[in-house]
C-alpha cells in the first residue's frame, strides 16, 4: 500500500506532462483583436499610406484645402532673337569684279554708305568708254536733228531724213540714260567721268547701319552678282520670332505677354515681349505658326541668332490652386495626397491623380481628374513624405 501511493504522485506528473505537449499550439496561438492593437496592418487600397501623428508631425505635413486664384494659361514654344528684314542687308556686285581691297571686319560697326569693299574689271572700263562715246554721239545727233528741222521749214530737205534723223536721235538718248543708270549702280560718278576722269575700280557699299556679320570675301578673289560679299546685321529692332504648333494657335492673340528665357546664355534671367504678328499660314514640315513679338523693353544685349524657350501666356481664369510643395510629378500627370480618415490612431491618406499647370508665384493650377470638393482635407506641404512612405509600402 506505501509503495502504490508514492507511485501515484509520479504517474500524474508524467500524466499532466504529456498532456501539455501533446497540445503545442494551444499557448502560442496569437489573439486577432490584440495583434491590430499591438501593430496596425497597412492599408489595403495601394493608392493609400497611413502615417502616426509623430511622424505629421516630423515630416512637417500640413493640412488645408483648394484654393481659388487668377491663373494665366500658358502656350509653350520655342524660337530665336532676330531682326526685321529691313534691318538685314547682304551686300553683292552690280557687276561681276575682282577683289582689290576689303575694309571691314567681323564685328565692325559700319554707317549706311560705309565702303565694305572694292572691286576692280576691265569691263567698268568698258562701260565707261560707252558711256563717253554715246555721249557724243547724242550730241553729234542732236545737231544734225536741228539742220534737218531748218532744210524742212525752207522746204529743202526730204521728210524722209528728218524722220531718220529723230530716230536716230531718240535711240542714242535711251542708249546714254541706259549707260548712265548702269553707272550709278556700280557708283562711279558721272560728274567725275564727264571731267575726264576714268575709275578701273568701283566701290560696294552698305545700304544700311549696323554691325558686320560675315565676311565672304579676299583679295584676288572673283565675285560674282550672285556672290554675298558681306553681311550687315542692324540691332535697332531685335524681336522674337517664335514657332508655335498647330493645336495651340487658336489661343496666341496680339497683345498677349510673352516671359521667356534665353538658352545657354549662362543666366537665368527671364525676359519680357509682347505679341504684334501671328502668322497666317503653316511651315508644311513641322506644322508650326511663326508669332513675332515686340521685346519689352527693347534690349541691346541679346543677339541676332540666340535660341529662346518662351511662355505665352493667353488667357487668365479663376482656377483651383495648391502650393507646388502639394504636388508629385510623375511624367504628363502629377498626384495630390487626400486626407481620408483614421486608423488606429493613425491618419489615413489616398493619393489622387491630377493634371497640372505651369507654377507661378509658387501655387500651381490643378485639374481634378476625379470629383473633389472644394471642401476636401488636402496636403498642402510635406506630399513628398508620404510619396515615399507609399514607394516604401509598395517595396516591402
Amino acid at each position: 500500500m506505501a509503495i502504490a501511493l508514492k507511485i501515484y504522485p509520479l504517474a500524474t506528473g508524467l500524466a499532466l506532462l504529456a498532456a501539455c505537449g501533446g497540445k503545442p499550439d494551444a499557448t502560442t496561438k496569437t489573439d486577432p483583436a490584440a495583434a491590430k492593437t499591438a501593430a496596425p496592418s497597412a492599408p489595403a487600397n495601394p493608392d493609400e499610406v497611413a502615417v502616426s501623428p509623430a511622424q505629421q508631425q516630423a515630416a512637417g505635413i500640413e493640412l488645408g484645402t483648394f484654393e481659388r486664384q487668377n491663373m494665366t494659361t500658358e502656350v509653350q514654344a520655342n524660337g530665336s532673337v532676330e531682326v526685321p528684314p529691313q534691318n538685314r542687308a547682304a551686300i553683292t556686285a552690280i557687276m561681276g569684279g575682282y577683289v582689290q581691297a576689303v575694309a571691314v571686319l567681323p564685328g565692325q560697326h559700319v554707317a549706311a554708305g560705309a565702303v565694305v569693299a572694292t572691286l576692280r574689271s576691265p569691263e567698268y572700263l568698258t562701260l565707261q568708254q560707252q558711256y563717253l562715246q554715246s555721249k557724243a554721239k547724242v550730241r553729234f545727233l542732236t545737231e544734225d536733228l536741228e539742220r534737218q528741222r531748218i532744210l524742212d521749214v525752207e522746204d529743202v530737205g526730204a521728210k524722209r531724213k528728218l524722220q531718220l534723223a529723230r530716230a536716230d536721235y531718240a535711240t542714242e538718248q535711251a542708249t546714254l540714260r541706259t549707260t548712265a543708270a548702269q553707272l550709278r549702280l556700280l557708283g562711279i560718278s558721272l560728274a567725275r567721268l564727264d571731267a575726264g576722269t576714268i575709275v578701273s575700280a568701283v566701290p560696294l557699299t552698305t545700304p544700311i547701319a549696323g554691325y558686320v556679320k560675315a565676311v565672304n570675301i579676299s583679295p584676288g578673289q572673283y565675285v560674282g552678282p550672285q556672290d554675298v560679299v558681306a553681311e550687315v546685321l542692324n540691332r535697332d529692332d531685335l524681336h522674337l520670332e517664335l514657332k508655335v504648333f498647330e493645336k495651340d494657335v487658336a489661343q496666341v492673340k496680339p497683345g498677349q505677354k510673352i516671359l521667356f528665357k534665353v538658352q545657354n546664355a549662362g543666366r537665368d534671367e527671364e525676359l519680357q515681349a509682347r505679341v504684334f504678328l501671328v502668322g497666317k499660314a503653316f511651315d508644311d514640315d513641322a506644322r508650326t505658326v511663326r508669332v513675332h513679338a515686340h521685346l519689352e523693353p527693347e534690349r541691346t544685349d541679346l543677339l541676332p541668332g540666340q535660341f529662346v524657350a518662351a511662355r505665352i501666356q493667353t488667357a487668365g481664369a479663376r482656377v483651383r490652386t495648391l502650393p507646388e510643395a502639394a504636388l508629385i510629378q510623375a511624367g504628363d500627370l502629377s498626384y495630390i495626397f487626400q486626407r481620408t480618415g483614421t486608423d488606429s490612431g493613425r491618419t489615413v491618406f489616398r493619393r489622387v491623380k491630377v493634371r497640372a499647370g505651369q507654377p507661378q508665384h509658387g501655387d500651381v493650377s490643378v485639374t481634378i481628374l476625379d470629383p473633389l470638393r472644394d471642401t476636401t482635407q488636402l496636403v498642402r506641404r510635406g506630399a513628398y513624405f508620404l510619396d515615399a512612405e507609399l514607394r516604401k509600402g509598395s517595396d516591402e
